[in-house]
């Protein structure tokens, strides 16, 4: 491939840059991908990928604990799962790479090195050996990600005082363990080690209750499974410095009475968000504008500059890796394709990977109140469900929200507990339709299941489920909010 043009040049290589880089394949597009460290990016050595698996061997050992309440989870086997999860992913994209390139080696170059834009046009590659190449592209996709971001009067060193990068180079489980910051990765990683039963965990919260974007009663029973394992929550907590001492992790903390803590740990997690790679990238030079967030600004994927796009972390939309992706693959379609409609992120499906997990997709019952949109509310407790008695996993609930009137529009949607995740996507299809619930209510769904759960929350809105709401009143709930107001009612239909 010795033409240095393209018609598509993609800065970064994670989850969005990938998914870019084929998606222009697709079109026949010639196309350079440029990656400055790991092929798949964070996404597959410190973020998603190394988290979740984390996660779900912790939730292997609770359910092993359950039957031998003396079990011991040992740390070199579980952190040769990781790797061996890392290895695996890496191995995948790496070879599905190779071989694209032999088979389309006139459309796809991969280049490792750092990239910087010199103009809306051409890119600066520079190699880990010194050498430069300079190529031009008509469109460019950046896609750099992002980095956790760290206070500036903490030192972290990534190995006592550590961030989501760090957790990797813990030799064995800390004995006591400090997170700062109780979001969704904070209370995530808490989650993960308070249920592998090695660690004492100590979370900052600086509000007055852990995940405050969300519903208060999901944060209710996050809080109680962090807390039955023995976790600590610092409610209402600033923490006022934390440093190494004798090798151990002091922290201290003021709270709003006036009182003040000072603890001793042996390592601290900083959990407090993510910060846009956009160092040393040329954006100046090329005229592109960074947004208030400090990411690059951008109006449905395509910047200020006609011809280059951002996708994923990096514009600080929202860090997920499936919006990340599917930015991308939007901008490429933009770029290439037909006229498409402008992304929309309503009705996006997310997991909150605690224990029990938490699934959401749409508006939060909490969101609509602020925005002031009268709704109603349905709410099935778990212990209804006949696969969750099997499981013996009772604890939690499903939630959905409707717009208060006939056609009862969904809203939004909340799931906590076992195989929540698998429960909202027909939801997510009925948002982003804009249909309505009658026929997912009447559909023969798989027993026993616990997205029957869904169904039937569905029948309760239109008066004909199983169990009444009138008769079930402390594991059936239907309420109407309108005008600032909350009432209960024994069916929503009227």
């Amino acid at each position: 491939m010795q033409n240095l043009h393209f018609d598509l040049i993609v800065i970064g290589a994670g989850p969005s840059g990938y998914a870019g880089a084929m998606r222009a394949i697709d079109f026949g597009k010639r196309v350079l991908l440029i990656e400055k460290k790991r092929l798949g990016g964070a996404g597959v050595y410190d973020g998603v990928l190394t988290s979740k698996t984390l996660w779900e061997q912790a939730i292997k050992v609770a359910s092993i604990r359950e039957l031998l309440p003396n079990y011991e989870p040992d740390f070199e086997t579980i952190s040769k799962t990781v790797n061996e999860a890392v290895f695996e992913r890496k191995t995948q994209m790496t070879v599905h790479l190779h071989l694209l390139q032999k088979e389309k080696n006139d459309l796809l170059l991969y280049e490792k090195g750092v990239a910087k834009l010199l103009g809306k046009h051409e890119v600066e590659l520079t190699k880990e050996d010194g050498e430069r190449k300079v190529y031009t592209g008509n469109n460019i996709l950046i896609a750099t990600g992002s980095h956790p971001r760290v206070p500036g009067n903490i030192a972290v060193d990534e190995q006592t005082i550590v961030t989501s990068d760090g957790i990797k180079n813990f030799k064995s489980f800390p004995k006591s363990m400090v997170v700062l910051g109780a979001g969704v990765i904070g209370c995530e990683f808490a989650t993960i080690f308070s249920t592998f039963g090695k660690t004492k965990v100590y979370l900052i919260d600086k509000a007055e209750r852990i995940l405050p974007f969300e519903d208060e009663d999901v944060a209710e029973i996050v809080k109680q499974n962090l807390e039955s394992n023995g976790a600590v929550i610092h409610h209402g907590a600033s923490l006022v410095r934390m440093e190494i001492i004798n090798g151990e992790v002091e922290y201290e903390l003021s709270y709003q009475d006036g009182r003040k803590d000072i603890l001793r740990v042996e390592k601290a997690l900083i959990s407090i968000g993510r910060a846009a790679n956009i160092e040393q990238l040329g954006l100046e030079t090329a005229g592109v504008k960074i947004n208030e967030k400090g990411g690059i600004w951008d109006e449905d994927t395509q910047t200020n500059i006609s011809n280059i796009y951002a996708a994923g972390d990096v514009t600080t939309e929202m860090a997920l890796v499936n919006v990340g992706e599917r930015e991308a693959r939007h901008a490429v379609v933009r770029m290439f394709g037909p006229i498409v409609k402008p992304l929309t992120y309503k009705n996006i499906s997310t997991i909150m990977f605690m224990n029990p997990e938490v699934a959401t997709v749409g508006m939060s019952e909490q969101e609509c109140r602020q925005k002031g949109i009268a709704h109603k509310v349905v709410k099935l407790d778990f212990s209804t469900n006949a696969r969750a008695i099997a499981m013996r996993k009772t604890k939690g609930f499903f939630k959905i929200i409707v717009t208060n009137d006939n056609g009862m529009r969904i809203l939004g949607m909340r799931a906590i507990g076992e195989h929540a995740s698998s429960t909202i996507q027909a939801v997510a299809y009925l948002i982003h339709t804009n249909q309505g619930i009658r026929e997912l209510a009447d559909m023969m769904h798989p027993h026993p299941s616990i997205i029957e759960g869904v169904q039937e929350c569905l029948r309760m809105l239109l008066n004909k489920s199983i169990y009444k709401p009138y008769v079930f009143k402390d594991k059936l709930k239907c309420y109407i909010f309108e005008n600032g107001e909350q009432y209960a009612v024994n069916s929503l239909v009227s």
